[in-house]
């Protein structure tokens, strides 16, 4: 990754749902009241994967395992000019899946089906094409 990177994202799917959580309403805050993916921005030298990592923990009580990542890639930042962000997906066990902690950022979480995520009008659009980006990655692989 030559640009600098700024965050990491991931469509955690258990069984055949994605795990999504619904952004807080506050006008300042972009994609407000948005079906969102886990994870965020970098803190220090954190690697893409300790991103997704903290994030993840922080937001839903998961610790994630480097293993669990199926697929990722790199996409210029949407919101810092130059920058990289990194999309993942993975899988999640039903341990994982059945002691989720909902943290303080958002309003709730659900799981929701990949297909109702691609069609949703309040999910976030760039995390729609992202995912769209795997799931044809992945049936190219089946």
């Amino acid at each position: 990754m030559s640009e600098p990177f700024c965050g990491a994202k991931a469509a955690l799917f258990y069984q055949d749902s994605l795990l999504v959580y619904l952004r807080d309403d506050k006008a300042w805050l972009p994609f407000a009241a948005c079906w969102d993916f886990p994870g965020g921005g970098r803190e220090g030298q954190e690697s893409p994967f300790a991103c997704l990592q903290r994030e993840t923990r922080e937001e839903f009580g998961i610790l994630l395992q480097p293993a669990q990542i199926v697929w990722q890639r790199s996409y210029p930042s949407w919101h810092r000019p130059g920058a990289q962000s990194v999309f993942m997906a993975g899988r999640l066990e039903a341990s994982q899946a059945e002691a989720i902690r909902f943290g303080d950022e958002g309003q709730y979480w659900r799981w929701m089906k990949p297909g109702d995520y691609l069609a949703q009008s309040a999910a976030v659009p760039y995390l729609q094409q992202r995912l769209q980006d795997y799931l044809q990655a992945a049936a190219m692989r089946t």
